[in-house]
């Protein structure tokens, strides 16, 4: 589960996230949609602890992040959109240095090798340097590498960018079935059909607030009966979208 109560961060004199409560039960796909600069990957970032927030608490599970933001780290994983990874590793190495960074047995961090290997379809690349991958490999072995320590609570941040469709397939299928076995997925996307196709639930954020809240059938109803997602979208935000700007 995620609450977050009374979040905000400012950054001088501008809100890029304005007194957000919000709560996601276990096992739930969730989907944060916005347009750029309106304080998706703020609000990630301060549930990751990347970023402390200026006011407000934040609980993963029931832990609270400001208090022991070590254990709130070994339940989770995070997939930003932009990952980090160190380009003179083999593919196998940097899989090996994450278990070993959440002190994982080294016989099941190799158990679990071969079945998130194999998930991903890894395995021929398995000796690769990390600088010879193409994008789609590197996506690919983010998600295996954060998936390793069996994360209670998943963030991506942009989950399909730059993937081919049998990998786009691979990821929706495998979020929806994380989602099934009692995963809690936090997402945020630009992509509204798969925001459409996959979450339970769906907040839009604007200027830092969340101005619309619940599943596909509720936002059309909000937005006078819109025809689809994209459509209740663009009606909510219409009167207020920021073109660029921090997300």
């Amino acid at each position: 589960m995620i609450e977050l109560t009374g979040i905000s961060k400012h950054f001088g004199k501008n809100k890029a996230v304005d007194n957000i409560s919000l709560t996601v039960p276990t096992g739930e796909l969730f989907c944060f949609l916005g347009p750029n600069g309106a304080g998706k990957t703020t609000t990630i970032k301060m549930m990751t602890s990347l970023l402390r927030p200026t006011s407000g608490t934040i609980k993963l599970h029931g832990i609270d992040i400001s208090k022991d933001p070590i254990a709130a780290k070994k339940i989770t994983g995070y997939i930003p959109d932009m990952p980090f990874l160190y380009d003179r590793l083999t593919t196998s190495e940097y899989f090996e240095f994450i278990g070993d960074l959440y002190a994982i047995p080294h016989d099941l961090i190799w158990q679990r090798y071969e079945e998130l290997f194999r998930t991903f379809n890894l395995m021929d690349i398995r000796h690769h340097l990390i600088k010879d991958l193409s994008h789609g490999m590197k996506q690919r072995l983010i998600y295996a590498a954060t998936l390793l320590h069996e994360p209670k609570i998943l963030f991506i941040d942009e989950p399909l960018i730059g993937l081919d469709p049998y990998t786009i397939r691979l990821i929706k299928d495998l979020l929806r079935e994380k989602a099934r076995s009692g995963t809690t997925i936090f997402l945020t996307t630009h992509i509204l059909a798969l925001a459409q196709d996959i979450a339970d639930r769906i907040a839009i954020i604007l200027n830092g607030k969340v101005i619309a809240l619940g599943n596909v059938s509720q936002l059309k109803g909000m937005a006078d009966n819109a025809k689809d997602l994209e459509d209740a979208f663009l009606k909510l935000t219409a009167d207020d979208v920021t073109i660029e700007g921090r997300g």
